[in-house]
C-alpha cells in the first residue's frame, strides 16, 4: 500500500484535535462504505487504502506526533512504511484492526481468523543495509490432521444444537407501541456452530488446532530501520473450523555499530586526526558499510570538517538511491610532551605568522563551517 500524500485527517474527515475514539469511529463509518464487498464505485479499493494508511497514521501516537511535526516527509525520514491492507471479508477486517467484528463485539463464530503471531530478530546495521535472511522459530497454533480441523473424533458425527435448532442463532422479540423489534443473537449453547459435539476429538481436545513448532523463513529488505515491524500474512496462528490463518508480525532490531552511527538513510562516522596529520593532509583508507574506502585530506584539514562520501549510505527502503556516508574530523591536541617535543613547538610558535590561518573563506562559508 503506498503511503498517501493527502492529509490523513482530511482523508478520515476528523479535526487534528480529534481522539482516538473519534478516528477510530470515522474509520468504521468508511470501511463500511468503501469496502471492495459493499461498494460498487470503481476507485472504492484505491479510496479504501488511502483511508486505511490514514487511520494507521493517526491510531498510532508516535506515528500521529511525526506526522503532526513534520508531515509526510517525517514519516519516510523516520522509516515509517504502511502496512498492505489484506482484504479478507469485511469482518475479518474490522477483527484485524480492531479486534472485534463489523458489529463491534467480539462473537464466535464457526469459521473465525486466527490469532496474530509477533517475533522478534536483531540483525547488525551491514545487513540492515544489504538485506539478510533469517529463520524465525514459532509456536502457532495449526488444523489438527486427526480430525481434520472439525474437533470431531473420526468416525462419529456431531448433532444439531435443541436450542438454536442447528442455526447458530436466537431470535428474541420484543414489543412496543413502536412496533415489534427483532433481536438476533449467537446461540450461547453451541457458540453459533448450531451444532453439538458429543465426542471430542482426542488429539486436540476438539479444539480443531493443535500447537506446532513452525520455521519462519524470513527476508529482511535492504534498507529496514530499527524498530519497523514484517508483517507476513497466513503465517499465524490457524483459523477455528479451517478459517483463514493469522499474519506474523516480525519487529526489526537493528544493534548498534561502533564505527557508525545511522541518521535517516546516511551513516556518520569520525576520523581522529593529529595536529601534525590535519596541518599536513594525508591519504588513509576508511571502512563503510560497503567495504574499505581511501579517502584524501588536503593540508590545514579543520576540526569538525567533513568529507561526504556520495552513495556509501543506507539503501533507501522501498525507493531508489542510497544516502551518504559522511566522515567529521576531529583534531587531537597532544595532552603529554617531551622536552623536545615543546621545544619544536615553540619554535613553530615563533616562526608562525597570520598568514598560516588565513582562509579564502567569505563571511557565509564561515557560518555555514560554524553551524557545521
Amino acid at each position: 500500500m503506498a503511503t498517501t500524500q493527502r492529509d490523513p485527517y482530511e482523508l478520515l474527515g476528523v479535526p487534528r484535535t480529534a481522539d482516538e475514539a473519534e478516528i477510530k469511529r470515522a474509520f468504521r463509518r468508511l470501511a463500511r462504505e468503501l469496502h471492495p464487498d459493499v461498494s460498487q464505485a470503481p476507485d472504492a479499493e484505491a479510496r479504501f487504502r488511502e483511508v486505511a494508511a490514514a487511520y494507521e497514521v493517526l491510531s498510532k501516537r508516535e506515528t500521529r506526533e511525526l506526522y503532526d511535526r513534520y508531515g509526510h516527509a517525517g514519516l519516510r525520514n523516520g522509516g515509517y512504511v504502511p502496512t498492505n491492507v489484506d482484504f479478507g471479508n469485511l469482518s475479518d477486517l474490522f477483527s484485524a484492526f480492531f479486534g472485534d467484528d463489523l458489529f463491534g463485539a467480539t462473537t464466535r463464530s464457526a469459521r473465525s481468523r486466527g490469532g496474530d503471531v509477533s517475533a522478534e530478530v536483531e540483525i547488525e546495521l551491514v545487513e540492515a543495509a544489504t538485506g539478510a535472511r533469517r529463520e524465525v522459530p514459532l509456536t502457532i497454533a495449526v488444523p489438527c490432521s486427526t480430525c481434520g480441523a472439525s474437533g470431531v473424533e473420526p468416525g462419529t458425527t456431531p448433532i444439531a444444537c435443541g436450542l438454536c435448532g442447528g442455526t447458530g442463532r436466537l431470535q428474541q422479540v420484543s414489543r412496543s407501541v413502536f412496533g415489534e423489534f427483532v433481536r438476533t443473537q449467537a446461540c450461547s449453547r453451541c457458540s453459533g456452530t448450531g451444532r453439538l459435539v458429543e465426542h471430542p476429538c482426542e488429539a486436540c481436545d476438539g479444539a480443531g488446532r493443535v500447537l506446532d513448532e513452525h520455521t519462519l523463513e524470513l527476508e529482511i529488505p535492504a534498507g529496514i530501520h530499527d524498530g519497523q515491524r514484517i508483517r507476513i500474512s497466513g503465517e499465524g496462528h490457524a483459523g477455528a473450523a479451517a478459517g483463514r490463518a493469522g499474519d506474523a508480525y516480525v519487529l526489526i532490531r537493528v544493534r548498534d555499530d561502533g564505527r557508525f552511527v545511522r541518521q535517516g538513510d546516511d551513516i556518520v562516522s569520525t576520523l581522529e586526526l593529529t595536529i601534525a596529520q590535519a596541518a599536513l593532509g594525508l591519504k588513509l583508507t576508511i571502512p563503510t558499510l560497503h567495504g574499505d574506502e581511501e579517502i584524501e585530506l588536503q593540508p590545514g584539514t579543520q576540526p569538525g570538517e567533513m568529507k561526504i562520501l556520495r552513495g556509501k549510505g543506507m539503501p533507501v527502503l522501498q525507493g531508489f538511491g542510497r544516502g551518504d556516508h559522511r566522515v567529521v574530523v576531529t583534531v587531537l591536541v597532544p595532552r603529554r610532551l617531551t622536552g623536545e617535543q615543546e621545544e619544536l613547538l615553540r619554535a613553530f610558535e615563533r616562526a608562525e605568522t597570520p598568514e598560516n590561518y588565513s582562509t579564502e573563506e567569505g563571511f557565509f562559508q564561515k557560518l555555514k563551517s560554524a553551524f557545521r
